[in-house]
């Protein structure tokens, strides 16, 4: 349940805020002046901040600037009288998610209120995903390398490309797709992983592609595929060395057309999908060697993110003694 704190001098607004969002599912925390709320921020665990722009004690705009200068993990939402719109508007400039005028429509708040929480949720995704790549991974980044690798991903999140992921086993890179998936435009939608060792021809084609309904014995629903599935988001295919050619030929097609065709059906369904891929494998080498169509590497290796291991890296080695 997200934790919401309702910040205005004026009781009968804290009351009515307080009865619409309580009757919505989230808990809620009122104070009257700024002061009080600073109290609160350093104390609980706050989701949303909907906050006056004057307040007693302490302002709203002041309590802004300590949230943002403290980096507190909470979302902020102004709430304006008519005089002071100026200075909400100013507020989204520095930071702020948006803000309310005065009266309040409540079925603004309830839209206002939902978009401000699934951008704090996706930011704390972000935090997450970024913590544990350097926890679990030991991606602590004082070597030159690891600062390549949150370089490029950076770099990643902020186009639409696609990615091609290599290292070894254990070197986080799914992790790194997922990273890259959060920070990106598409981060509201759909992050599927696919592993392409461990299914056969046919399991992958139907795991990618789906099927339709009768299309072979036991089909006995239409099913989607990852790429139907993630439509709008992010595709993760691993160890995608491991796909036969044949698969690789009609990932080439996917990737031209934009579009997929079930197996069973009679037409295609269009399809958009950011592909990250990641392998273990030399894939230039398997190029050369007739394994990997080298079309298709082209396709998938945009841009290359090289997740290194821990021996290649003894910079952090100290670092992660210290951990």
């Amino acid at each position: 349940m997200s934790t919401i704190l309702v910040v205005d001098d004026d009781i009968g607004i804290c009351e009515s805020l307080s009865e619409t969002l309580r009757s919505d599912g989230y808990e809620v925390i009122t104070a009257v002046d700024g002061k009080s709320a600073l109290e609160i921020l350093k104390r609980d665990s706050i989701d949303l901040a909907m906050i006056d722009v004057r307040l007693p004690r302490i302002d709203g705009m002041a309590l802004l600037d300590w949230i943002l200068e403290n980096h507190v993990p909470v979302q902020v939402v102004m709430i304006s009288a008519h005089g002071t719109v100026g200075l909400a508007v100013e507020a989204t400039r520095k930071g702020a998610f948006d803000f309310l005028e005065k009266p309040l429509q409540m079925d603004r708040v309830a839209v206002t209120v939902r978009n401000a929480l699934g951008q704090h949720q996706l930011e704390q995704e972000k935090k997450a995903l970024f913590d544990e790549l350097r926890e679990r991974y030991h991606m602590v980044g004082s070597s030159k390398v690891m600062q390549e690798v949150f370089r490029l991903v950076d770099r990643a999140a902020k186009t639409d490309t696609k990615v091609l992921i290599t290292g070894e086993s254990g070197t986080g890179k799914e992790l790194v797709a997922r990273a890259i998936h959060v920070n990106s435009a598409r981060a509201s939608r759909r992050f599927l992983a696919m592993n392409c060792a461990s299914l056969p021809d046919s399991l992958i084609e139907n795991e990618l592609f789906g099927h339709r309904k009768g299309s072979y014995t036991n089909a006995s629903a239409d099913q989607k595929g990852k790429f139907e599935q993630a439509n709008g988001g992010t595709l993760f295919l691993d160890e995608i060395g491991d796909m036969s050619l044949n698969v690789q030929a009609k990932l080439l097609r996917v990737l031209e057309e934009g579009e997929v065709t079930p197996i069973g059906a009679e037409k295609p369904t269009p399809v958009d999908v950011r592909i990250i891929a990641a392998t273990n494998r030399n894939l230039e080498s398997m190029v050369e060697q007739g394994t990997f169509r080298e079309d298709l590497f082209y396709r998938l290796n945009v841009l290359h993110i090289e997740v290194p291991p821990l021996r290649e890296r003894r910079e952090d080695i100290p670092v992660l003694l210290d951990y």
